[in-house]
């Protein structure tokens, strides 16, 4: 399809429409009229449910899903398997587990979340980007490691919940991925990282095609192919940890989102990246609906809807990907 660019302009508006639906469905229904007059009149019910309730889970969900969708689009090509996401292959475990310390030995240092979340994310990704490095190893063979790091990340968060008993309850709830109790403030701090670092991303992606084309050529064409992918997978840590110190361990956006982007517009990483970015927050805001309504007014956990829509798209791509290879 030619001009698929052009593509791009029509999902802001679509963004928008979700976002407003964010703000007004749920178990107390806000009208357009409610929405504005909630917005303008601190002393309504209308502007307490959206200023401590709604507008937070929105702002969150937009940004958490943006993330982690940019950031599976960053490890697919790094990687050069269409199977990798910060989910599958580790990533986002690692950042669990140091939101986790945080939340039991400083529970409100909200400000150093991210920042340990980063921290736990980068280096898990760069032991997956060593395996793959330094021993050669297959595809499948890299997603398999990535499975048996998550279950021993996954088993220390266990021991750290065992020593600190009151970490059980939201233990549960990150550990599944939600956005219910996402506050302004957490927003703000991951916010702080994760916006420069889409920014990035969308700057780099013009590299990203040529590495794309395989490390010999891309370093025939003068590009720092070591530099380059390092530098990648730092923003893919920072972008998921940002997502993980608030939302939890949500999981299959950075997989299913930037294959959604690919179809529509092709394997050009300059439409990619941002696309992957837009769609990431609709799709993340969507499920976040469905968990709301479906059987309101309780709700289920933006990462129980996720979990069933990306673990019966992640047995489609194997089925479909010989060997999980973007080229």
């Amino acid at each position: 399809m030619k001009n698929r660019k052009y593509l791009l302009p029509v999902l802001l508006p679509l963004l928008l429409a979700v976002m407003t639906a964010s703000l007004c469905l749920g178990s107390a229904g806000l009208s357009l009229r409610e929405l504005y007059e909630g917005l303008s009149d601190p002393s309504s019910t209308a502007y307490r449910i959206l200023l401590y309730a709604r507008l937070p889970r929105m702002l969150g969900g937009v940004l958490a899903g943006a993330s982690l969708a940019v950031s599976g689009a960053l490890l697919q090509n790094v990687l050069n398997n269409s199977l990798a996401g910060p989910n599958i292959i580790g990533v986002n475990a690692g950042a669990g587990l140091g939101t986790l310390i945080v939340m039991a030995v400083a529970p409100f240092a909200v400000h150093l979340m991210p920042m340990a979340a980063f921290g736990g994310a980068l280096l898990t990704a760069l032991f997956i980007y060593a395996v793959a490095s330094v021993t050669g190893a297959s595809r499948t063979t890299l997603i398999l490691s990535g499975v048996a790091i998550s279950s021993v990340l996954g088993a220390a968060s266990s021991c750290i919940k065992t020593f600190f008993p009151e970490l059980a309850l939201s233990y549960t709830t990150f550990s599944i991925g939600s956005l219910a109790n996402t506050s302004l403030e957490q927003v703000r701090w991951a916010a702080t990282y994760a916006l420069p670092a889409l920014v990035l991303a969308i700057l780099l992606s013009h590299d990203m095609n040529i590495l794309a084309l395989g490390e010999e050529t891309a370093a025939s064409l003068g590009l720092p192919v070591r530099a380059y992918r390092f530098a990648l997978i730092v923003l893919a840590a920072i972008l998921a940890g940002a997502a993980v110190s608030y939302g939890g361990l949500i999981g299959f956006v950075g997989l299913l989102v930037p294959h959604i982007a690919r179809i529509l517009f092709g394997g050009d990483n300059r439409l990619v990246v941002p696309a992957s970015a837009l769609l990431g927050a609709i799709a993340l805001l969507i499920c976040d609906l469905i968990g709301r309504l479906i059987f309101a007014p309780f709700e289920l956990h933006v990462g129980i809807v996720l979990s069933v829509v990306g673990g019966i798209y992640f047995i489609f791509l194997i089925l479909h990907r010989k060997g999980g290879r973007l080229s």
